[in-house]
């Protein structure tokens, strides 16, 4: 996703209901198409890896939540479809003050929420304000990540927070101030955990009553039953024991009105399920097919849309466990030894690219001057000598029952890194856990030492990615015991609040640079493109590099 708390959620969502789930589509593919077919109208049925964690955007930070929820909320910011450009959405414009730290925003007119509460001004300070107040199991990483990710502290004041205020200064102008300037706004307001929820419904279903339970939550009557928004398609229903969500078109929607009746997402955990589905005519189309898969799901007729790559999987290093993994010669030894080309070629998608640093070239602050490792196994050997570390032996995590856009098939990218790590004379101790049932538990409290891990981009800044890795450095797996985690976490800090825009992208270079010549706290391994697959029938689904699909253009032209 986190890191690792939107690692966790983000990720973990792939995790939902077992794949004995797709024994019950033949049953009830029938009941869930209406008859008619055609250029309009109809039932999209697509077949989700996981479930979704509720339906209040604001308490949630993984992929399968948004998935749903995308179709009913909107943001004042979005994103074009198919790129990863903001444009206008619930805001037609916006400007700021020189310093960035008020902004105002003119908003579109004549917009209703679903249960018919007028979409203004006063909705949206009501919507940052109950963002701001979140108290209790709301205001825990858990539920409110995006915002303390983004925002920082809440009202209580406890820990400092970039939001200060919301004026309408009038039922089409809202006015945002900041308590200091921030290069992702406004963008991070394009991420779903800040779409604009009716005030109506958020009070009477008492949206904010989310209380801990064991390792989870209970969420409210509004996140489980009556999600509100003003997006092309409003909820109907959701049959958590068969996995299956269903959203109809909202006629009363202000923009292009959606062009499906309906759209049902069925939740099939297991990749091997939702292709069988697909083949028997249960499903018109799933998310993230192996890329094996690819050519003979088109050479069978179906259209595989394949997104450009906005990605990264990497092979962490966390120092915490192993003193070896402290040394900077020891880390560059693991660096030389993995041939990242031939893993590119052999195990990653058709046109993944070998990741030089910590995101892709197409966003700010990219470097093309990086310090490189190219594979050199002997190379490997020397550095290992030179710190004193020739018998290396290293623990190799890698994560069972998932399928992630930068991590395909994790146990043929584990066999990869371990030929090549072995090759080079390190001793590898394989260990694997599900995903969900330890895996990234035990990554997070810094127990594993070398482990496969990613991120997909939630918006195109720096700070989304090597912001969201190392920016925080009281409680980083990765930096724990090592003299630059601070100095890492404060030049981030201050690249982000630099407002001109050349000198704020030459100090991320240079912190690109020392990331992989001073620092190198992991491994950037690749960069790879996942795919959707849908049928034939189904045209104008855009794929988008960020995973964030809109379903309100889509069509069926036939139903069987």
């Amino acid at each position: 996703m986190l890191q690792m708390r939107v690692a966790r959620s983000r990720r973990t969502a792939l995790i939902g209901l077992t794949a004995a789930l797709a024994v019950s589509l033949t049953a009830c593919a029938e009941s869930e198409r209406d008859s008619g077919g055609g250029q309009e109208g109809g039932t999209l049925v697509f077949g989700a890896p996981g479930a979704p964690s509720n339906f209040d955007p604001f308490y949630a930070s993984d992929g399968e939540t948004f998935r749903v929820t995308r179709q009913m909320f909107e943001t004042l910011v979005g994103i074009k479809p198919g790129t990863a450009e903001l444009e206008p959405e619930l805001a037609t414009d916006w400007e700021s003050t020189p310093d960035g730290k008020v902004w105002t925003f003119n908003l579109k007119e004549d917009v209703k929420f679903h249960d018919g509460t007028p979409f203004n001004a006063d909705a949206v300070c009501k919507n940052f304000e109950r963002m701001f107040n979140q108290t209790g199991a709301g205001a825990t990483a858990a539920l409110s990540y995006y915002w303390i990710e983004n925002f920082g502290g809440f009202a209580d004041g406890a820990k400092p927070s970039l939001f200060k205020g919301c004026t309408a200064e009038n039922p089409t102008t809202v006015k945002l101030e900041l308590t200091r300037f921030t290069a992702r706004f406004p963008t991070m307001l394009s991420q779903d955990s800040f779409s604009m929820q009716s005030p109506k419904a958020l009070d009477e279903y008492k949206a904010n009553d989310v209380k801990a339970e064991g390792s989870g939550f209970v969420f409210s009557e509004y996140a489980r039953q009556h999600p509100t928004g003003t997006g092309p398609f409003k909820f109907t229903s959701y049959d958590e024991g068969n996995g299956t969500i269903e959203l109809a078109r909202n006629d009363e929607y202000s923009g292009d009105k959606a062009k499906l009746n309906k759209l049902i997402f069925r939740v099939i955990e297991d990749e091997t399920a939702r292709k069988q589905a697909l083949e028997a005519g249960d499903i018109d189309g799933y998310d993230f097919p192996s890329p094996a898969d690819w050519a003979s799901l088109e050479d069978a007729g179906y259209n595989v849309q394949i997104r450009d790559p906005f990605n990264i999987l990497y092979l962490g290093i966390t120092q915490k466990n192993n003193e070896a993994l402290r040394d900077l010669k020891v880390r560059q030894a693991l660096a030389h030894a993995i041939d990242r080309q031939t893993l590119v070629d052999s195990v990653m998608p058709e046109n993944s690219e070998v990741a030089k640093e910590f995101y892709p070239s197409s966003v700010e602050g990219y470097a093309d001057d990086v310090q490189e490792y190219p594979y050199d196994p002997d190379k490997a050997k020397q550095l290992l000598r030179e710190a004193g570390h020739e018998n290396l032996t290293v623990e190799l995590w890698w994560p069972t029952q998932v399928t992630r856009p930068y991590m395909p098939n994790p146990q043929s990218i584990f066999g990869a890194l371990q030929e090549d790590l072995e090759a080079a004379g390190i001793t590898v101790k394989p260990i694997s856990k599900p995903w969900a049932g330890g895996y990234v538990d035990q990554v997070e409290v810094a127990d594993a030492q070398l482990f496969l891990l990613g991120w997909t981009g939630d918006y195109n800044s720096p700070y989304n990615f090597i912001g969201t890795f190392f920016g925080n450095a009281e409680n980083q797996f990765w930096t724990s015991g090592s003299p630059w985690g601070q100095e890492l976490a404060d030049s981030l800090a201050d690249a982000d609040t630099t407002v001109e825009e050349g000198e704020r992208d030459a100090k991320y270079q240079e912190i690109n640079r020392k990331l992989m010549s001073d620092y190198l706290p992991a491994i950037p391994l690749s960069h790879s493109p996942p795919a959707m697959v849908v049928s034939s029938d189904v045209q104008g689904l855009v794929p988008s590099p960020l995973t964030k699909e809109e379903f309100a253009s889509v069509t069926v032209s036939s139903g069987e």
